[in-house]
């Protein structure tokens, strides 16, 4: 499993010297996120690789692991993933899923289990580092609009792939995208070496989570990015189910556009209000059509492909008719969380407001780009690509 050094140092020379005219222009804001993370993110990466080392010493049989029956989310950005997780997650029971936590401050079963310990002495003197922590995630990732986030919530597995760099979220925080567009045609672009070596990455680091939680549950991940990788998801765990959800364009591509380019925002000073939206609109099509094609071949008891409108309308329903169609059990107590769940989400309103014309991509060209998928799904074409602020909440 070799760590994409090429791309990583790619990154940082244009930052520095080739970042002229281009999204992450050396501003200010900019040099002050590169002296940071480039002081955090190596020196953390020297300690989780060493402890990924360490983890084939104290804790081998990790590498054993099953991975049977996991239950993978994936659909285009903004399709209601998050939500669905976040629901799912509370059977806790049956289901593990990685948190922001979990995926970058404790990766390695070694980190894990050194974690657990410090936090159970912690307990024994009342949690003040937990709730010290408590205040910095509310204060830190908790300002965070459009996609709720917390180390303490379920998030996206795909930033595993941030210790191996090599996924398309590392382009969040150096927008090239003629360095990390292979990963959103990943099963096509991507060399056939590559892919299997970030497969393998991946499996082992599932394997890692699921071993230092016991062993005992499926796994429940969500990943938008899955949706290029599909076949390779497939080829890596072939009991994988996948729910596939699908969302009206004339709404996922206003709502993708905005989020992606506020994440932008975050770290860079991008030349334009909506960076990359003749890109994005070109990968939010394949993932539509690519993944729905290799569905159409597969065992319809290993995927399910659910209309974002039918979560919305009925997510409790939904989550009953996964269960059902899996064969999983539906405790008493998981369906009371998720009614939970379904209350808060009904009480949160955005302050975003989404539009398609604003952005400059015409209604028209939406409903001539996806023809095929307003035609498959029935989606109504009446809609005029605006999402008033508060209408979107949780849901994605």
């Amino acid at each position: 499993m070799k760590y994409n050094f090429k791309l990583f140092f790619s990154s940082f020379y244009k930052s520095f010297f080739r970042s002229k005219g281009t999204h992450a222009q050396l501003t200010k804001k900019r040099l002050g996120f590169l002296i940071l993370f480039y002081f955090v993110w190596p020196l953390w990466g020297v300690i989780v690789w060493s402890t990924f080392l360490i983890d084939h010493i104290l804790f081998k049989n990790f590498v054993d692991q099953a991975v049977e029956k996991p239950l993978f989310i994936t659909g285009n950005f903004r399709s209601g993933s998050t939500y669905l997780q976040r629901m799912i997650a509370k059977d806790k029971s049956q289901f593990a899923s990685a948190r922001t936590w979990d995926i970058f401050m404790s990766p390695s079963v070694t980190l894990t289990k050194l974690f657990s310990f410090l936090l159970s002495i912690d307990r024994l003197i009342g949690s003040p580092i937990k709730k010290i922590f408590k205040k910095f995630d509310q204060n830190t990732l908790g300002k965070v609009d459009i996609h709720r986030i917390s180390f303490f919530e379920p998030e996206e597995d795909e930033n595993f792939l941030l210790h191996h760099w090599s996924s398309y979220f590392c382009g969040v925080l150096f927008p090239f995208m003629e360095d990390y567009e292979q990963y959103l045609y990943f099963d096509q672009q991507v060399p056939s070496n590559k892919k299997h070596d970030i497969m393998h990455f991946y499996q082992r680091m599932l394997q890692r989570f699921l071993f230092a939680r016991g062993g005992n549950l499926k796994l429940l991940s969500k990943n938008p990015s899955i949706s290029p990788k599909i076949a390779s998801i497939y080829e890596t765990f072939p009991t994988a189910r996948i729910i596939y959800l699908v969302r009206n364009p004339l709404e996922m591509l206003p709502s993708t556009i905005s989020w992606l380019s506020y994440a932008w925002r975050i770290f860079s000073d991008p030349l334009t209000p909506y960076p990359y939206t003749k890109e994005i609109l070109k990968f939010s099509k394949y993932w539509y059509e690519y993944p729905l094609s290799i569905l159409d071949r597969m065992n319809p008891a290993q995927y399910l492909i659910i209309k974002y409108d039918d979560l919305v309308q009925d997510p409790q329903g939904t989550v009953r008719n996964i269960y059902d169609h899996f064969g999983y059990d539906m405790s008493t107590h998981f369906e009371k969380e998720v009614g939970k769940i379904v209350r808060q989400a009904s009480n949160f309103r955005s302050r975003h407001k989404y539009d398609l014309e604003e952005i400059g991509i015409s209604r028209e060209k939406v409903l001539s780009e996806f023809v095929e998928i307003f035609d498959r799904f029935g989606f109504d074409k009446g809609l005029d690509g605006v999402s008033p602020a508060g209408k979107e909440s949780t849901l994605n």
